[in-house]
């Protein structure tokens, strides 16, 4: 029997699971692979109508494996320099001694994931920037595409799963906050399932389960440029916080130097492995650059690059730079990046004759939910894993290719979890958790006027609180947003549920994470930059 999708034909309004999950990107999936095989019951909730839709899925270059010439201690090494050494040691010990060997037992191993290998039956290992080594497992230029459909493929053969997509989380549901038991609120804050607006009947529904696992993704879409999809809007992130749990390393929002600039297509990156395998940064006269920004040139940490593109877009007064993949001589580029050659093949663009134009975008989040070693967070039965956490293995900023391995191995950890934490609900305790009650007065509101009021905190983030920062810049998107944000809390409460509100709500109060994050850091260091 195969897990279980809702198809929009059920008619209950209340669910209870051992484990429930928001989100089916690497670190939900594989949490929810870890319990199912375990015996737990697991949902999953995906507020888009096609689980493929995630950040997972447009990961290209790869994920973090160990080459022929590779240590842990190597690995660790590169990991704390692109971080600015302001890791947290113990996560990163962990992930280089227990993730590299996960890449082989959980994506080989169990899911089947087809890694491209060389003539010899060796993964064919890739480079990225700041790594020492090669190091990177990789399905060409479809890494995140194939791990997806791997992991979606086997969860379907688990028979305690059941997977809910059109499904938006609200709000978590906790004892103190929404049971009818007095007596609640004066007890510890648990967690105890979730509310979320199916989008089909557009009714709220009552989830309720022992442990809460947060997998929501990034906050790329808080920017104008950024290479997430649109679901991006930091939804984990503002939920943990308004339960109260801890989120912390928000300034530290990761800027990928290198998405395609063209009118006909948004949103697509262009992977660091291009530049690994020899592709070139050129201004818009044709010269190289990097070596007048760092002495790695190409190949320096993401940050370095992503500001030395935008100092050179600004002295140019240019939209825009280019990637030149001509120089690659020792690989077919159309075979070693099928992906990318097609697309920009589309556009009547031949990389390997002419030039990409590329700008920086709005990438990773390597800030979060803080969590310990296992997925916790400070809200008892709350984990997060994936980039809704914040381990501390980033530091300021992503070594490239480390974050599936994060989303990997804090999903397989957070699943484990659930396993020692399973135990049936207090019966009396679930039914004192209403379910949701909607205003006696619920408005519907313009969706024009929820859409523009998104491109405000775009444009906000985009211009004040982006690649480069300064203290005036700051304190305007701090106004701008807290003043968004006690209008946006207004209405959210007079109105009608839809995905757009919810996101919009959540997209506002990330983004005010963010910007009183990045006004407290006087100090200017890896994706944190303050001029």
């Amino acid at each position: 029997m195969s897990a279980r999708e809702e198809t929009g034909t059920d008619t209950s309004h209340r669910h209870e699971f051992d484990l429930l999950i928001i989100g089916t990107g690497i670190a939900g999936l594989s949490a929810a692979i870890t319990a199912s095989e375990a015996g737990l019951e697991v949902g999953i909730l995906s507020k888009e109508t096609d689980a493929m839709d995630t950040n997972t899925r447009l990961a290209q270059g790869g994920i973090v494996g160990t080459g022929p010439d590779d240590t842990s201690a190597r690995l660790a090494a590169d990991i704390r320099y692109a971080g600015a050494n302001v890791n947290f040691e113990d996560a990163v010990a962990l992930l280089v001694t227990e993730g590299p060997a996960l890449v082989d037992q959980f994506l080989v191993g169990k899911v089947g994931v087809p890694f491209t290998t060389d003539g010899h039956g060796r993964p064919d290992l890739a480079r990225e920037a700041a790594h020492s080594v090669r190091r990177i497992f990789h399905v060409h230029d479809s890494t995140g595409v194939t791990i997806q459909q791997a992991l979606l493929a086997y969860s379907e053969t688990l028979s305690t799963i059941t997977l809910l997509t059109g499904h938006t989380a609200i709000d978590v549901i906790t004892n103190t906050h929404n049971s009818t038991r007095t007596a609640e609120k004066y007890r510890r804050t648990r967690v105890l399932g979730v509310y979320a607006l199916d989008e089909r009947t557009s009714r709220v529904k009552t989830f309720l389960a022992n442990t809460v696992v947060l997998a929501t993704g990034g906050v790329g879409n808080l920017f104008r440029h950024t290479s997430n999809p649109e679901g991006a809007t930091g939804d984990g992130v503002a939920i943990a916080h308004r339960v109260g749990a801890e989120v912390i390393d928000a300034e530290y929002v990761q800027f990928h130097p290198t998405v395609l600039f063209h009118r006909d297509s948004s949103r697509f990156l262009i992977t660091e492995a291009m530049r690994g395998e020899g592709s070139l940064l050129l201004n818009r006269s044709g010269q190289r650059f990097m070596e007048r920004h760092h002495p790695d040139q190409e190949l320096a940490p993401r940050d370095e690059v992503a500001r030395a593109i935008y100092r050179e877009m600004e002295s140019d007064d240019s939209e825009f730079v280019l990637l030149d993949a001509t120089r690659i001589s020792h690989v077919d580029v159309s075979i070693r990046f099928p992906g990318i050659f097609r697309h920009c093949a589309e556009l009547d663009i031949d990389i390997r004759k002419t030039p990409i134009p590329v700008v920086p975008a709005a990438h990773y989040f390597c800030g979060g939910v803080k969590v310990d070693l296992d997925g916790n967070t400070s809200i008892e039965g709350l984990l997060a894993a994936g980039e809704t956490a914040c381990t501390g293995v980033h530091g300021a900023n992503r070594l490239a290719s480390v974050s599936l391995l994060e989303g990997l191995l804090w999903g397989v950890r957070c699943g484990r979890n659930a396993i020692a934490r399973r135990r049936r609900l207090d019966p009396s305790l679930v039914g004192s958790i209403p379910d949701w009650v909607e205003p006696s007065v619920a408005e519907e509101f313009d969706p024009m006027l929820v859409t523009q009021d998104l491109r405000t905190v775009q444009s906000t983030m985009w211009n004040y609180a982006g690649i480069i920062r300064n203290h005036k810049r700051l304190d305007r998107a701090t106004a701008d947003i807290d003043y968004l944000g006690h209008r946006v809390e207004q209405f959210y409460r007079s109105a009608i549920p839809t995905r757009r509100i919810v996101e919009l709500r959540n997209s506002v109060i990330t983004a005010s994470l963010i910007v009183r994050a990045a006004r407290a850091n006087s100090r200017s260091i890896g994706c944190h930059h303050i001029e």
